[in-house]
């Protein structure tokens, strides 16, 4: 592809994961779920505020990913975060669709996510590839721990969100796992925490606007 086709296609994603109208690969989990009518407005707003976090999440991961393939040395790492961000898109549509279905909406902020997000993984990536590949396994661990968390939040009825959210788990154990099997190194302590702060700021916010 040429530069400007490249261009294109970033641009395309930007306004996907922002606006909305994520395409997905693959059928969204649990599909021939019909759950919508066992809960009530308590349940069905706080399953829609879990589900607009972990859709923030991926609007966060597509700008992570698009922005450290720009700048990715080494072509099989960047295939290997191609793959990963087409499986972090499934995820977007997934979160998206599960929002409208709750009769919910996404995040406000997802321009500001987007963004800010986008300029923190070319930083990763032009610090070279062991440390994008391990930011982006750091990146992940944090996502699992924080789906595992939502698993034990949403309703006990929300059938169709937690089949969502638990086969985008497994997705994400698998692409920290890819990122330290390439060579990614183990972050700093001081940057984990650094993170975990700004995935905090991030979670309680997006649950609200």
């Amino acid at each position: 592809m040429t530069p400007i086709d490249r261009l294109i296609i970033e641009f395309d994603t930007a306004l996907r994961s922002v606006v909305g109208g994520a395409n997905a690969s693959r059928p969204t989990p649990d599909a021939q779920s019909t759950t919508k009518h066992s809960l009530d407005a308590a349940e069905r707003k706080h399953a829609a505020g879990l589900m607009r976090v972990n859709h923030v999440g991926e609007v966060c991961a597509q700008a992570l990913y698009q922005s450290q393939k720009l700048v990715a040395r080494d072509p099989q790492i960047r295939e290997m975060l191609e793959h990963s961000a087409q499986e972090e898109m499934d995820h977007l549509a997934w979160c998206e669709t599960r929002l409208k279905e709750l009769d919910s909406h996404t995040s406000y902020l997802n321009p500001f996510w987007y963004a800010g997000s986008f300029a923190i993984g070319l930083l990763a990536g032009l610090a070279g590839d062991k440390w994008s590949l391990g930011f982006v396994a750091e990146t992940e661990k944090q996502v699992e721990a924080h789906l595992e968390n939502h698993l034990d939040k949403l309703p006990i009825d929300d059938q169709r969100s937690r089949a969502i959210v638990d086969q985008m788990r497994i997705d994400e154990i698998e692409h920290g796992q890819a990122a330290l099997h390439a060579g990614g190194v183990t972050l700093p302590e001081p940057i984990q925490k650094i993170m975990q702060a700004v995935s905090k700021l991030m979670t309680t916010t997006a649950y609200k606007i």
